[in-house]
């Protein structure tokens, strides 16, 4: 039997509609930064985040998760300033001409809020509910949220990354924030949980994750993994140019796709997106 975390086939609340009853889900990358390891600098300009955040809707995006601060490795931190002032006009034109929930990609309490603000429907924190002020703003607005691990900061987390059994520890860290987000009044099914492929794991823990990638979505909540263009691919297949590693990003995808991942984030929708049909369909 299902928990209450992943039982409904579609998610409703009152800023969105997420529809699980074909398969998995797509959630499309628009990074509006300059510095970003696979698209830095494409988008910043705001005509041109809003073109592509409504590119990918026509591609078959059930997600916009839109993020104005790098969290790459070796990625400086922000001044929320500055997120909000990328990301905040971009959601809103979004939000106004697509009923697709956009997702704001945000460690601060306060983009949070402004992004909420100005039409974003879920948020997407890689800290997964680090500070309760986010916990807070998720339970205070009733909307989804992607909890997702990730060992240290960006600046550091690729330095020595360290475990006694990465699968396990992973789990058990999501699981630690999931009854933090509970004991918030964030409901269940509101959580989605994310390895964090890349963020503090070295190539053989980012295989492991996947390997075992069944174990997260069977832990009774939708499980979400973003893989597309990282290091990782370009290890494994030799693709150095982030853009030339598509083809590596399908193979993430059909496998997580065909252990239940509910939503896979990537940056190529249109090419993704006949991944998941074709995994979906088969199953």
């Amino acid at each position: 039997m299902e928990s209450p975390g992943n039982s409904a086939m579609v998610l409703r609340w009152s800023g969105g509609c997420l529809d699980f009853s074909r398969g998995c889900l797509i959630m499309g990358v628009l990074n509006v930064t300059p510095d970003s390891f696979s698209d830095g600098g494409l988008y910043l300009d705001e005509d041109a985040a809003v073109a592509h955040g409504l590119a990918m809707v026509e591609q078959g995006a059930a997600i916009v998760d839109v993020g104005a601060e790098s969290t790459r490795p070796g990625a400086q931190a922000l001044a929320s300033e500055e997120e909000i002032r990328r990301a905040v006009p971009v959601i809103k034109r979004l939000s106004e001409q697509t009923r697709v929930p956009i997702s704001i990609d945000t460690r601060k309490p306060e983009v949070a809020r402004a992004a909420l603000d100005a039409g974003a429907a879920m948020v997407n924190d890689v800290t997964a509910l680090e500070q309760d002020a986010m916990a807070s703003l998720v339970a205070e607005r009733e909307v989804p949220v992607c909890l997702m691990h990730m060992q240290g900061r960006p600046a550091t987390m690729q330095e020595a990354p360290r475990y006694q059994d990465v699968v396990a520890e992973v789990i058990g860290f999501l699981l630690k924030r999931v009854e933090k987000a509970v004991h918030f009044g964030i409901p269940r099914d509101h959580l989605l949980l994310d390895p964090g492929i890349g963020f503090g794991k070295t190539l053989e823990h980012n295989i492991l994750l996947l390997r075992h990638i069944d174990r997260f979505a069977r832990l009774g909540y939708r499980c979400l993994v973003g893989a597309s263009r990282k290091h990782m691919i370009g290890q494994l297949t030799g693709k150095e140019d982030p853009a030339d590693r598509v083809f590596g990003t399908a193979a993430t995808v059909a496998h997580c796709v065909a252990k239940d991942v509910s939503i896979v984030r990537v940056h190529d929708v249109d090419a993704m997106m006949d991944v998941v049909k074709v995994i979906n369909a088969i199953r």
